[in-house]
């Protein structure tokens, strides 16, 4: 190897990787093919907001893995509205926002209205502390609004 052979490594330089402002951290990280306007990724919020949807679309013995995941809403759509299904629903909803360990429930309104039930929560998102109410329409002809 020729003297100028050995000087070249010397000579060769990597530039380094200028750095910029730093990215925003994003706790949660998931896919949704569900309303893909900004791609197919979730962040935070969004994930888990969908995780919450993903699970009311289920109905309750759906799952093969695990026949108790999912709701009853959907057997009580056509049922009387009586104060015992009422409860029922607000016992399911108790349950399956609390399954997720980054939510926690504060309250439950169940109503109906013409062609379905309504259920409003105030949900408090675990991690950041931040609470918000969300509305589910479960309609006897459309599915999950």
């Amino acid at each position: 190897m020729s003297q100028l052979e050995k000087n070249l490594y010397k000579r060769v330089t990597v530039p380094q990787k200028q750095q910029g402002a730093p990215t925003a951290s994003r706790a949660y990280k998931g896919f949704s093919t569900v309303d893909a306007v900004d791609g197919f990724s979730k962040y935070d919020f969004d994930l888990i907001k969908q995780d919450l949807i993903n699970h009311f679309h289920i109905r309750q013995g759906e799952k093969l893995t695990d026949p108790s995941f999912g709701t009853i809403i959907w057997d009580l759509l056509f049922e009387p509205f009586t104060t015992d299904i009422q409860e029922a629903i607000v016992n399911d909803v108790t349950t399956i926002v609390n399954y997720d360990p980054r939510l926690s429930v504060q309250e439950i309104v169940v109503d109906t209205y013409e062609k379905g039930i309504t259920v409003e929560c105030s949900i408090t998102f675990l991690p950041y502390n931040i609470s918000e109410s969300l509305r589910f329409k479960f309609d006897q002809a459309n599915g999950l609004a």
